[in-house]
């Protein structure tokens, strides 16, 4: 359906483990520590709309200070 492909890297070489780790860390450092959260159904519904945010609003500086989205759309490239 979303034509995703299984990544993993060999034994002894984790850098997959590595991306996860980052963004983990990432989301508990911006949204977790930030909020009081008194319900597992707002923890839950965070993410979905960090990531939205992220993507649609939050300006990069590498992107020319654009938000991935406005970067891609204007056919962009790094």
């Amino acid at each position: 359906m979303f034509d995703i492909k299984k990544s993993l890297s060999r034994k002894g070489r984790p850098y997959d483990n590595a991306v996860v780790e980052s963004t983990n860390r990432l989301l508990r450092k911006e949204l977790v520590y930030r909020n009081h959260y008194t319900t597992i159904e707002q923890l839950r519904h965070d993410p979905d709309d960090y990531v939205w945010w992220s993507d649609n609003r939050r300006l990069r500086s590498t992107l020319g200070y654009r938000s991935p989205k406005e970067f891609t759309e204007q056919g962009l490239v790094l």
